[in-house]
């Protein structure tokens, strides 16, 4: 029943009118590089049917138009884009249709899909003839071999995560309604990052809408933990861009565990950084095989978010080597705007979406560099640390002096992160970036919920400024571990001054119950004074706690359960004789 119900949910307005690739007769690969027709080898057509990539000239000769963005563009988008004055323009109309159907009556070719962005189409052949007669069309300018066409079949590999199995039986409560909800062991990668402020303020992305690009979406439409979100009909809809159809619940389990991250409700185990969000579930990713066609794939999905006015993009897949080695991306690719899913992430990002991307695993290998999407210049891309906040060695790495701009940009935990285990109703921990990007992802969406007035690249700047390194940037890092509680105060018109003054922010949660955590910039290394008291001034605790210079120091009160509920007041004395207080709420 559930599986009928949501996996068919493209019906909000006709797809038919602006988006010709979700025809069933277009289906999608991998793809990039551009071997021109003249030096394609007659030894590729030994091997099975193969994929191309077929640029086309212009947009000319279409039957769509600028002043009838309608018929391409959801009623949803269209009010993105006039709220944060975003125009339409060239790049929104879709592929002309007399280009495509003139290469697809070519015999020996298929159309499998279309990049409006990009401006050209992904055909499948084995046909020397056949690419000849495409590369002649006046219309286009290049033909190039995106990767062998091999059998779609499922495959439910990890993409070089791994995992350990974690067993907690605890049992699903439905509806999240509580005011503070029951994170259970997924606390702290939520908590690190401040997200708690958030949803305890009621941010917890209601009415956001998050498209995830992933690799599918195993199991579930069948998992418990994200009930919540099949009974609140917050899956909006579902498309394969590898295989063409609506049906993403076959394929690679790697999309489940993502989605766990944002938008799972499983009190007691993983409750996500965006509960209350909406999800476009799309797969991009042909996880038996590596070839460049996916890259296209990745541009088609994206355009398709911007279609139905998704607001944010998560992201954890990267490409770097393929099978086909002649296709491989080398170092100085990744500048941010070369490959052909950096550019769709840019192209997103100037269409007003909030794309958020990991950086990569490849910290212990030869190439230990961020791939692409990671380097996109309009990427808020997302490295992975332990639970402590230190970097892991799988990490990708950047390097600035390459790039001219931060990557990665900010950090997040990936290591035992808690996830959905696919196959059951409990959880499992998992490391990879595939994690530390969903977890920030989810919160950018509740950040921006909180203030809408802002646009994508403000709200992913001001997460970068709140970030625990953002004087001093690394290509472990970037910027550190952002503070959403700082990134949330500042833009409600309460500007931390870091750098200046010393300055008490994030205190999270608030109410508080067992533990209490807060953030203090200090201008020098000092000792500074804690202390928790009530409305008659009792003290219920005084500690003394050291702070580092020039620098963001996080800290933790815990065990504080046997205090009584009611009203308490932190105040934190520094050595040079001022003080901050803050009012806090202690829970039942």
């Amino acid at each position: 029943m559930l599986q009928k119900k949501f996996s068919i949910l493209l019906n909000q307005f006709s797809l038919v009118s602006f988006f010709n690739f979700l025809d069933e007769k277009y289906k999608m690969k991998k793809i990039y590089t551009a071997l021109l027709i003249s030096f394609l080898s007659l030894s590729l057509f030994a091997q099975t049917p193969t994929k191309y990539w077929v640029q086309f000239r212009n947009k000319a000769n279409t039957p769509f138009s600028l002043s009838n963005p309608s018929a391409y563009l959801s009623p949803r988008a269209l009010a993105h884009r006039a709220a944060h004055g975003i125009a339409i323009d060239s790049l929104d109309l879709p592929v002309t249709p007399l280009y495509v159907a003139g290469v697809a009556a070519i015999p020996g070719v298929t159309v499998h899909s279309h990049s409006k962005w990009l401006n050209g189409v992904v055909i499948f052949t084995s046909s020397p003839a056949a690419l000849i007669a495409v590369a002649a069309l006046p219309y286009v300018t290049t033909v190039g071999n995106i990767g062998l066409r091999l059998a779609d079949t499922t495959n439910n590999k990890f993409l070089d995560e791994s995992f350990s199995a974690v067993d907690l039986n605890a049992q699903r409560s439905g509806i999240i309604s509580s005011a503070t909800l029951n994170y259970g062991p997924s606390y702290n990668q939520i908590n690190m990052l401040g997200g708690v402020c958030l949803h305890n303020d009621g941010y917890r992305g209601q009415g956001m809408q998050i498209a995830v690009i992933d690799a599918g979406f195993y199991n579930a439409n069948n998992l418990p933990i994200f009930d919540t979100l099949f009974l609140n009909n917050r899956i909006l809809g579902t498309w394969d861009f590898v295989a063409g159809d609506a049906n993403v619940y076959d394929d690679n389990q790697h999309g489940s565990m993502v989605l766990s991250t944002m938008g799972g409700n499983l009190p007691g185990q993983l409750v996500g950084t965006a509960p209350d969000a909406s999800f476009w579930l799309l797969r991009s990713e042909d996880a038996p095989t590596e070839n460049l066609v996916e890259e296209y794939y990745w541009a088609s999905a994206a355009e398709f978010a911007d279609s139905v006015g998704a607001d944010v993009i998560n992201s954890s897949l990267g490409y770097n080597q393929f099978d086909d080695a002649s296709n491989n991306h080398v170092y100085a690719d990744m500048n941010g705007h070369k490959t052909p899913c950096s550019r769709a992430v840019n192209f997103a990002a100037n269409k007003g979406i909030a794309v958020v991307v990991s950086a990569g695993n490849s910290g212990t290998s030869p190439w230990f560099y961020i791939g692409c999407p990671a380097d996109a210049d309009s990427a808020l891309t997302i490295a992975a640390t332990d639970a402590s906040g230190a970097v892991t060695n799988f990490s990708s790495r950047g390097s600035m002096s390459l790039f001219h701009h931060q990557k990665p940009d900010v950090g997040a935990q990936g290591q035992n992160a808690v996830i959905a285990d696919p196959y059951s109703v409990g959880t499992i921990t998992g490391n990879g970036t595939s994690f530390s990007s969903p977890i920030t992802c989810g919160l950018v969406a509740c950040l921006w919920q909180a203030h809408p007035s802002f646009t994508n690249m403000q709200i992913l700047q001001i997460i970068r400024q709140s970030a625990s390194q953002y004087a001093a940037p690394d290509s472990l890092l970037g910027y550190g571990i952002p503070d959403f509680c700082a990134a949330n105060l500042y833009l409600s018109g309460n500007p931390l001054q870091l750098g200046s003054v010393d300055q008490l922010y994030g205190l999270s949660p608030n109410p508080f119950m067992d533990n209490l955590n807060f953030s203090f910039y200090s201008m020098k290394d000092q000792k500074l004074s804690v202390i928790l008291f009530d409305v008659q001034g009792k003290q219920v605790l005084n500690q003394t706690i050291f702070a580092s210079g020039n620098s963001e120091n996080h800290y933790s009160l815990k065990e504080l359960s046997t205090i009584s509920s009611g009203i308490y007041f932190l105040r934190v004395n520094t050595e040079s004789g001022n003080y901050f207080s803050y009012q806090l709420v202690k829970g039942e």
